[in-house]
């Protein structure tokens, strides 16, 4: 089938045209609350565990919309986008992120991450998190500077828009956009699989290997003795699908801090150290070193994540905060060392709003606090006011565009009784009909939106109201107005 290309698929609607969607939009005729859930027989993984929170959540939402869309969306990635199966002997699980049939390493991770507190009860979500470990594990020794992978680890890659960029493309790569979130998210997933479940099988010699080419690339990318091995470039009509500078990015004072060339949009950083992707990958990066001393006994892997954490964290001090404008200090959103910082906040995570949600920060922390007050106003130039909603975009998928992925972290990270429950009603009422999360959608037309089927959306919704059904319940138990 002739594959469209990215811009397009983006700007697909609900009609799904040349998609092949299955699932989501196959029950668009169907009546209003009606399930649009896919019949078991077609679903990707059953977890009964995740049945059970569907049914009991029943009594604690009290809001039947509210409920009817995490029915659809919660179960969404288990349903539509995970394939199992077996690999060199053990279990896989390739996790698709919707609408593209590739496996993102932030995506497939984000995905998967709320179905954690149910995994040492139920045998189903275990294999799952082997199985999804394992490929990520094989994909990291492909190519750590990859963002995105095909299912077949020999195939070139599927995606039309990537098949001439100019970058070292190996088989099994879909997309070799170097995002050092990528890999701080399987990072995540590991560690937050292993404490949840105690169980150690996914980490075995392979994934010390990955783990290990984790930390010499987020060495190279500090690039203090040269520019590193990665470069990329693509011919593009949009700017921000590729790199300046022989593909090198813009210039940089080396100063400890983490190269990303692209922001988890995406989409091409202007500078190139991203403060949000820097300030997680500390958390990875103590994250690896608590689990490979726990479970390997590897002092020495141990003591170099703890060593370029600290390094990190250091010249973020120096050079990740800028100015206010008002005698205070915010953190920026990229900077390059020289003192020059850019302010902006994008809806994809890690994003400055996000920071107390991956555990970078406490949301009471006073400089998170000023920085979230910045991000949600004007002085963010992608926070965008309509008559739907209120919320943060990004220049993925254009202006006037906003992301429920930002209503969801604003709520995650809010204690505020009356922000979360707008949160809630902007999110209740900006879904189109359709019973799920999009990509992005007009500020003033929720019927505008983007990818009917993202299934990082969908979960993270799902997490949303589990947080809530423990944190808050008492705002479920109102119905929506």
């Amino acid at each position: 089938m002739c594959m469209p290309n990215r811009r397009d698929v983006l700007t697909m609607a609900v009609a799904g045209v040349g998609m092949g969607l299955t699932g989501p939009l196959r029950a668009a005729g169907a009546p209003p609350l009606a399930s649009r859930r896919p019949a078991p027989a077609a679903r990707g993984c059953m977890s009964p565990a995740v049945e059970a929170v569907i049914r009991d959540a029943r009594a604690a939402i009290a809001d039947p919309e509210l409920y009817w869309l995490f029915q659809n969306c919660y179960p969404n990635t288990l349903d539509t986008t995970v394939s199992l199966g077996s690999l060199d002997g053990g279990p896989d699980a390739f996790v698709i992120t919707g609408d593209i049939p590739c496996l993102w390493l932030r995506d497939s991770s984000a995905q998967v991450w709320p179905y954690l507190p149910l995994a040492r009860r139920d045998a189903a979500l275990r294999h799952l998190y082997q199985g999804l470990i394992r490929r990520q594990t094989r994909c990291i020794l492909i190519d750590p500077y990859a963002n995105a992978f095909s299912r077949d680890t020999d195939a070139a890659t599927p995606l039309s828009w990537a098949k001439e960029d100019m970058t070292e493309m190996k088989p099994g790569v879909a997309e070799r956009k170097w995002e050092v979130d990528s890999l701080c998210h399987v990072i995540r997933l590991s560690h937050g699989y292993w404490r949840a479940t105690g169980d150690t099988v996914p980490f075995d010699a392979a994934w010390r290997q990955a783990m290990a080419q984790v930390v010499r690339t987020f060495r190279e990318q500090q690039r203090l003795d040269g520019p590193g091995p990665y470069r990329f470039q693509r011919a593009s009509e949009t700017p921000s699908d590729t790199l300046p500078l022989d593909g090198y990015g813009a210039p940089t004072a080396k100063v400890g801090l983490i190269h990303s060339m692209f922001r988890p949009s995406d989409d091409a950083c202007v500078l190139p150290f991203l403060i949000p992707a820097n300030l997680f990958a500390v958390v990875s990066l103590r994250q690896l070193a608590d689990m490979t001393q726990a479970i390997h006994g590897d002092a020495d892997l141990a003591t170099d994540c703890g060593a370029l954490a600290d390094t990190v964290v250091a010249a973020l001090a120096r050079h990740g905060r800028m100015a206010d404008g008002e005698g205070q200090e915010v953190w920026a959103y990229e900077v390059d060392g020289f003192g020059n910082a850019l302010f902006l906040d994008d809806a994809n995570v890690p994003s400055l709003l996000s920071l107390p949600y991956l555990g970078c920060c406490d949301a009471r922390d006073p400089l998170y606090r000023r920085t979230r007050q910045r991000v949600l106003s004007g002085r963010n130039p992608y926070f965008f006011r309509g008559r739907a909603a209120e919320g943060v975009g990004g220049p993925h998928v254009g202006l006037g565009m906003i992301w429920p992925m930002s209503l969801i972290v604003r709520a995650l990270t809010s204690d505020d009784d009356a922000e979360i429950r707008q949160c809630l009603v902007w999110l209740k009422g900006t879904h189109a009909g359709t019973g799920f999360m999009h990509e992005a959608f007009g500020q003033d037309d929720p019927g505008h939106f983007t990818r009917p089927w993202f299934a990082w959306a969908n979960s993270l919704f799902g997490e949303l109201i589990l947080d809530l059904m423990a944190r808050k319940p008492a705002l479920l138990r109102q119905p929506l107005t």
